[in-house]
């Protein structure tokens, strides 16, 4: 709901700020400004995307039987 304050937290600690630089990276590859005054389609492809190269990151350590 509008004004409400995110409460997602990552998984391990201390990981908000690769997250963060990550999010900035997919939206400067996808060409989007990322901002409250956006699209929500806008913003939700960015979080589409870095979903996606995560899903895509531990199938190929799967893959190599690295652990991640």
């Amino acid at each position: 709901m509008a004004g409400e304050r995110n409460t997602n937290q990552p998984a391990t600690q201390g990981a908000s700020q690769s997250l963060d630089q990550f999010k900035y990276e997919i939206a400067n590859e996808l060409g989007v400004q990322l901002g409250g005054d956006r699209t929500s389609r806008e913003n939700g492809s960015v979080g589409g995307m870095m979903t996606k190269r995560m899903i895509q990151f531990a199938e190929e350590n799967l893959k190599r039987g690295t652990r991640i």
